[in-house]
């Protein structure tokens, strides 16, 4: 007679559901002139889980974004021979990715260009390498498609506002369709309009509080998750971009106006119905 088996095998039997896979971490292309910037950069965003690519040119980083496209791009201005704004333009009109200007350069003007050409965040040198993990972290949340939620801070008195809408209701205005899910706004003829995610951002805020009036720290804090400085001048630049880019259909950009000393209003009256 055969004896019993005292020490099955160790081998459990196969689960009856597959293990959930991990997400694949963001993968962050860095493009500086300095390598040792570069090495630095790509050590400390591999710590954090982040995959990285290393460039040292515009050319190199178009070839990434046709061979391997970010999720990021963090790019200096201050490239030999080569215009960082033209390269940010190229970057917004081609592919959709995040992207944070990291430069040297702290003019306010090149701020404003910065962020007028796109870019969804600008950190000067020197910075912290963990206020800048922070930044690019902010951004990939904000491109991610999950379920918009719109929460008012409770410190100090905001508006009230409209039913959250849910990732796949559409909202419309004055002939214009907001798609939440897929992030995409479509005129009253069918054309797209190619906002950038700071300008999805701000829009969707505004078609959550119709007819309210916004301040510029509530708009800031709900669409980059930080307080305004006293010459934080990002809302004010996103704000203009909008009109211009919606101007065409709305009078002049008259959808977004502006009050004096409080913020600014959306003045359309706003409907959601859900997609199919």
């Amino acid at each position: 007679m055969t004896a019993p088996d005292l020490f099955p095998s160790a081998t459990a039997p196969a689960s009856a559901t597959s293990p959930v896979p991990a997400p694949a971490p963001a993968h962050v292309a860095i493009l500086d002139d300095e390598p040792d910037i570069t090495q630095l950069l790509a050590a400390y965003l591999g710590s954090h889980g982040f995959r990285t690519t290393q460039l040292h040119t515009g050319r190199a980083l178009m070839d990434l974004m046709t061979a391997d496209t970010p999720d990021l791009v963090l790019l200096d201005l201050g490239l030999p021979g080569e215009d960082g704004f033209l390269i940010a333009r190229q970057l917004r009109e081609h592919w959709r990715c995040g992207l944070v200007i990291v430069t040297g350069r702290g003019d306010a003007v090149d701020k404003v260009v910065g962020l007028e050409v796109g870019a969804d965040d600008y950190v000067t040198k020197p910075f912290d390498l963990r206020e800048l993990v922070a930044r690019a972290k902010a951004v990939l949340r904000r491109l991610a498609p999950a379920p918009a939620v719109a929460t008012a801070p409770t410190a100090v008195p905001v508006p009230v506002p409209m039913p959250v809408a849910e990732a796949h209701t559409l909202l419309h205005f004055d002939g214009w369709t907001v798609d939440v899910a897929a992030r995409r706004v479509t005129g009253p003829g069918g054309e797209e309009a190619a906002l950038t995610t700071g300008e999805f951002d701000l829009l969707h805020i505004f078609l959550l509080h119709p007819g309210r009036v916004l301040s510029r720290d509530f708009l800031l804090e709900q669409t980059r998750g930080r307080e305004s400085g006293p010459f934080d001048r990002t809302i004010d630049v996103q704000v203009g971009r909008l009109r211009r880019k919606l101007g065409a259909e709305s009078g002049e950009g008259q959808w977004i106006k502006s009050v004096r000393g409080a913020g600014y209003l959306f003045a359309p009256r706003v409907t959601s119905t859900r997609s199919t």
